[in-house]
């Protein structure tokens, strides 16, 4: 616990955590509004596929962030050291696999989502691997509980982004996507620090655990990747059917309509160690996913309602009055953003647990919202009503699930 000085109450770890959460949040908040309002619509259309692929790269390396701090809690000493030893290994190779496609195909992604430059890419591409690598270390503090390092890491990452990103796009002006690129890289090299210093193992893992180990991390893995579906491919398919102008419209609107997923993300980080912890103890762990639920709901709702009753003040104090077009979109945008975020909260418990099957429907999900706006994509209203639909079927499945799982 931390005494705050001439304040008669102490902050729990978890809460400095939530509080740094808030922070991050707004602080990335606050480098979208900032990327907005220097660029413009059609200039910030390519900014914002870099901010999504970050995104993307997010949901795949959180593979290896959950992973590591389930089986942190897990293992004991000895097996963490050895599954220590060989995640880090795995994180390092697909790291450099993905970041190398980047680089390699560089011209076939600028093609697909119309940039003005393929340097963008190949930045971005060399920056993946540290992606990796930081997310294992977050891991490990995360399932050791020790929630001021894994603040800390965050912070760095956001205040470093934020800072360099400004100073590069202003140094590269005539083309700032470049700029955002390097301002990624940058951020990703500081955001190492502080590392979780860790031994050798000798031996190697119990046959039946690394079987565990790999099937948790398949599984997660698929789960990330309809993360990814459902997440960020409305942004990269506006980019690629619609002109620069309505793709940096769209992608104001879902920066700020995605406020709730972002601030519910702070949860599910504290959720998965303390439900499986739990659930090792033989303790109920229904109670933890009802009170999550509970607090995600009402921000969600005070979020929508305010998005419904006021976005033209919204869009024109984030972003100006060159993105009011799109306001009459952020109410519904809004709403489908917060039912999504509670769907993830019942599969990310559900990961905690070991039980998978509510992946799936997850992926069942993603897919239909993919395919609806591959088929209906007329103009953006059409793209947002595509994945209200979507995302209340997926939210319906996942209750009915846990109900028929409870019982």
């Amino acid at each position: 616990m931390l005494a705050i000085p001439f304040i008669n109450y102490k902050i729990s770890h978890q809460q400095l955590f939530m509080l740094s959460a808030l922070l991050v949040n707004a602080g990335n908040y606050a480098y979208n509004l900032i990327l907005g309002r220097m660029l413009g619509p059609e200039a910030f259309a390519d900014a914002a596929i870099l901010i999504t692929l970050l995104l993307v790269l997010s949901f795949a390396a959180m593979t290896f962030q959950l992973g590591t701090a389930r089986f942190v809690v897990l293992m004991n000493e000895q097996e963490q050291l050895l599954f220590l030893q060989k995640i880090k290994k795995w994180g390092t190779r697909i790291g450099f696999l993905l970041g190398a496609c980047f680089v390699i195909f560089s011209s076939f992604f600028q093609e697909v989502f119309q940039t003005q430059s393929q340097t963008m890419f190949i930045i971005f591409g060399l920056s993946v691997p540290l992606y990796f690598i930081m997310s294992i270390n977050r891991g490990i503090f995360q399932g050791n509980q020790d929630m001021l390092s894994l603040a800390k890491t965050y912070q760095i990452e956001m205040w470093s982004r934020l800072v360099l990103t400004v100073l590069l796009i202003v140094l590269f002006h005539k083309q700032p996507a470049v700029g955002v690129a390097i301002g990624v890289g940058l951020s990703l090299i500081l955001a190492q620090f502080p590392k979780n210093k860790t031994q050798k193992g000798t031996g190697q893992l119990d046959a039946k655990l690394n079987k565990e180990v790999l099937n948790f991390f398949l599984i997660t893995a698929f789960y990330e990747g309809t993360q990814i579906l459902i997440n960020n491919s409305d942004i990269l398919m506006v980019k690629h059917y619609f002109d620069a102008r309505e793709a940096g419209l769209y992608a104001s609107l879902a920066l700020i309509g995605r406020v709730v997923y972002f601030v519910a993300w702070m949860f599910v980080m504290i959720l998965l160690p303390v439900v499986v912890e739990k659930k090792k103890n033989g303790e109920d762990t229904r109670k933890i996913l009802y009170k999550y639920i509970g607090y995600i709901s009402i921000l969600a709702a005070s979020v929508i309602a305010t998005c419904f009753i006021a976005p033209q003040l919204i869009v024109t104090i984030m972003f100006g009055e060159a993105y009011l077009e799109v306001a009459s979109l952020l109410g519904p945008y809004a709403l489908a953003t917060g039912m999504f975020a509670i769907a993830n909260l019942f599969t990310y418990y559900f990961l905690s647990l070991g039980k998978y099957k509510s992946v799936f429907i997850s992926f069942v999900g993603g897919f239909l919202q993919l395919s609806l706006i591959v088929l209906f994509h007329t103009d953006l209203i059409q793209v947002v009503f595509m994945q209200i639909l979507s995302m209340i079927l997926l939210l319906l499945a996942q209750i009915l699930f846990f109900i028929k799982t409870d019982h």
